[in-house]
C-alpha cells in the first residue's frame, strides 16, 4: 500500500536562500533527529542538486541498525522544486518532492512524500504500529529547526 505524507511551511526569506539551503545534500543532516544516525556519506561538492545526482547515506531508523540508504535526483525544477526518488534502501517506494511557492512573506514549501514499506501485510502493520509515527516525528524535528533557522526574527515580532 502506497502511503502519502505532505507538509507545507511558511518560510520568511526568498526563493534563493530556500533553495540554496534545501538543495544542499549536505544540509540534511542538520534537519533530522540525531537519534536518526543520519550521515551523507557521499563526497558532494558545495554545488547545489542536478538532475541524475546520486546520494548516498547511513541511516539507523530502528534500534540503532545502520542501513544503506541511496536516492537519485530525478526531476530539478531550478528554485521551484525537485524530487529525489529512493534507489536502494529500507522503502519498497520512496519518492519525496519538495516545492517552493514565492509569496507576499516569503516562501511557502511543499514537502509529498509518497512511500512504500516492503514484506506487504507485515510492512502495513509495521507502519501503522510505528513507522508512520516516526516519520512525522522526522518531519516535525525538520519543521521546527526550519522555524529556528527561517523564521526566527518573524516569531519575535
Amino acid at each position: 500500500m502506497i502511503h502519502q505524507l505532505k507538509r507545507t511551511q511558511q518560510l520568511y526569506c526568498d526563493t534563493a536562500s530556500a533553495w540554496i539551503f534545501f538543495s544542499s545534500p549536505n544540509n540534511l543532516s542538520r534537519i533530522t533527529p540525531k537519534d536518526m544516525g543520519f550521515i551523507v556519506v557521499s563526497d558532494l561538492p558545495n554545488e547545489t542538486i542536478y538532475e541524475g545526482m546520486i546520494i548516498d547515506y547511513i541511516v539507523s531508523p530502528l534500534l540503532r541498525i545502520p542501513l544503506k540508504w541511496q536516492t537519485k535526483i530525478v526531476q530539478v525544477d531550478h528554485e521551484k522544486s525537485f524530487t529525489d526518488f529512493q534507489q536502494k534502501g529500507p522503502y519498497k517506494l520512496w519518492s519525496h518532492r519538495h516545492e517552493f511557492f514565492s509569496n507576499e512573506d516569503g516562501v511557502l514549501m511543499i514537502d509529498t512524500v509518497n512511500y512504500e514499506l516492503p514484506f506487504g501485510v507485515i510492512g502495513n502493520l509495521a507502519h501503522r504500529l510505528f513507522i508512520k509515527e516516526k516519520l512525522e516525528d522526522i518531519f516535525d524535528f525538520r519543521y521546527e529547526v526550519l522555524q529556528q533557522l527561517f523564521n526566527k526574527q518573524k516569531n519575535q515580532i
